[in-house]
């Protein structure tokens, strides 16, 4: 069993979502470890989030930038956050990778509003 404290300095994970075929498809993604919990950022329109509102079943792996795993996977369970929840998800996304993120906020506005979802370790 992985001990999210191990991994919560780490940068990347490779979150694996799957397609209504099944078909699974990894993205590397921020992160931010908190209560026990993984929590991700991203944006509404983006693929993994039509991916986790038809199968919240994901596993995920420490990798690098690009996407070259670098741990061992992990099987989890998404949980979609509220609109409530949001603003403080991204608050701790923006603290752990400051300058980057703000970049990131800023080049990402086309994919729609922030979406944030959590990962329970199964």
């Amino acid at each position: 069993m992985v001990s999210l404290d191990e991994i919560k300095s780490e940068k990347y994970i490779s979150l694996e979502t799957y397609r209504k075929n099944g078909e699974p498809v990894k993205t590397p993604v921020w992160f931010v470890v908190k209560n026990n919990l993984i929590y991700v950022v991203t944006r509404s329109k983006t693929g993994k989030v039509k991916r986790l509102k038809n199968n919240l079943q994901v596993k995920f792996a420490l990798c690098t930038i690009r996407g070259k795993i670098t741990g061992e996977w992990f099987s989890g369970t998404a949980e979609i956050l509220s609109e409530k929840e949001t603003p403080n998800v991204v608050k701790w996304r923006d603290e752990k990778y400051g300058f980057m993120a703000k970049m990131a906020k800023f080049l990402s506005k086309s994919k729609g509003d922030f979406f944030t979802f959590s990962i329970k370790i199964d």
